[in-house]
């Protein structure tokens, strides 16, 4: 039997903890998109208040509504990824569940890409007519710190390249997807510096209102993330962004453990040895907790979990210490330059940490 043709627009909406904006966005966009051959692929990161099994309920009764779960795994711009690579369709949009977007521009957006040569359509809040209403003054600052950091550093011409509201053709994924990140919450940037070649865009201004239920998912962990991101990209992507959030963490690291040591040697009147092991495990502690909260925390251990991670951490990280000392012993031996010896090794057992720690404690494939 010959099947109906697939959708020519998905509408991807990445959920966390939005049971109840779900129901009023699908109904907006059913009133919004008449006459258009629509799906929204809603990806789901396992939300505390059920928003996956309410989101099950309603594409019980429309074949339109699909959602993807995720499990282990958490990060609005991974969650954008896996959803803008399900569809098939020749135009994908991304907007948040939140319904703070205006999704009102949604058919105009469609209607842009139909009949202009234009790859995206995003949409800005700090164009003439746009307004960024629903931030509150702290986010309104760093949002506005971030497009300035954005623009100069990518060098790009648009007025909002941190929106989370746009609309492209399929083929710009199809470009950016191996190069993409999945880091953070900053999609569209990671779209922008990821296509090879030249894009061509066009934005639309619009009002960005105030929530209708739920929280705010920005923290200042958030930031550093997207600071990371950036670097990334400014690199070429030779500077993934997690081993920059896992080179700050052991540079944190060291100062928690020489702070250990001091108080050790000063304060309990131990011995060298005994000072500078204890300062060691508890350097190893402090970097496996903040890894676990920062730079894996889409991949974040919890409960028994965490506690297995934490001695895989400390065993990986305690081979990575015996290789760090060899290798600097080696050199030394061969140059007697102290300097490049002990940087050397600390390289090397850096490295070795971060590609082993990736892959056997948080069970993450490099790329």
């Amino acid at each position: 039997m010959p099947s109906k043709a697939g959708p020519e627009l998905t509408i991807v909406v990445p959920t966390l903890n939005e049971r109840d904006n779900v129901g009023p966005l699908i109904d907006r966009l059913d009133r919004l998109l008449v006459g258009a051959d629509w799906e929204a692929v809603f990806v789901d990161d396992d939300s505390a208040d059920d928003t996956a099994e309410r989101l099950r309920n309603l594409g019980r009764g429309d074949r339109r509504i699909r959602c993807i779960r995720r499990f282990g795994r958490r990060g609005l711009s991974s969650a954008c990824i896996e959803g803008i690579l399900s569809s098939s369709a020749p135009y994908i949009a991304v907007i948040d569940g939140d319904l703070q977007h205006d999704e009102t521009l949604l058919p105009c957006m469609l209607n842009i890409l139909k009949q202009e040569q234009t790859d995206i359509v995003v949409a800005s809040r700090y164009m003439a007519s746009g307004a960024p209403d629903g931030l509150s003054s702290r986010r309104r600052v760093l949002s506005r710190a971030g497009v300035w950091l954005a623009r100069a550093l990518l060098k790009s011409d648009i007025t909002d390249p941190v929106s989370g509201f746009f609309m492209m053709r399929s083929e710009v994924a199809d470009k950016a997807g191996a190069r993409l990140s999945g880091v953070g919450t900053k999609i569209l940037i990671d779209l922008l510096a990821s296509v090879p070649g030249p894009l061509s865009a066009m934005e639309l201004p619009y009002r960005f209102r105030g929530r209708n239920s739920g929280s705010s998912k920005l923290d200042w962990l958030t930031v550093l993330e997207y600071l990371a991101l950036l670097a990334e990209k400014m690199s070429g992507g030779y500077l993934p962004s997690k081993f920059l959030l896992f080179g700050a963490v052991g540079a944190s690291g060291m100062v928690v453990h020489l702070v250990v040591l001091r108080l050790m040697l000063v304060a309990a009147g131990t011995g060298f040895v005994g000072a500078q092991s204890i300062a060691t495990a508890v350097a190893m502690v402090w970097n496996y907790f903040l890894n676990n909260t920062l730079t894996y925390r889409d991949y974040r251990l919890v409960g028994w979990a965490a506690l297995r991670g934490l001695l895989s951490f400390m065993a990986i990280c305690g081979l990575g210490a015996v290789i760090n000392v060899l290798v600097a012993r080696d050199l030394y031996a061969m140059t007697q330059m102290w300097l490049f010896a002990g940087a050397s090794g600390a390289a090397v057992g850096a490295l070795l940490n971060y590609a082993l720690t990736s892959m056997f404690t948080w069970g993450r494939r490099l790329s």
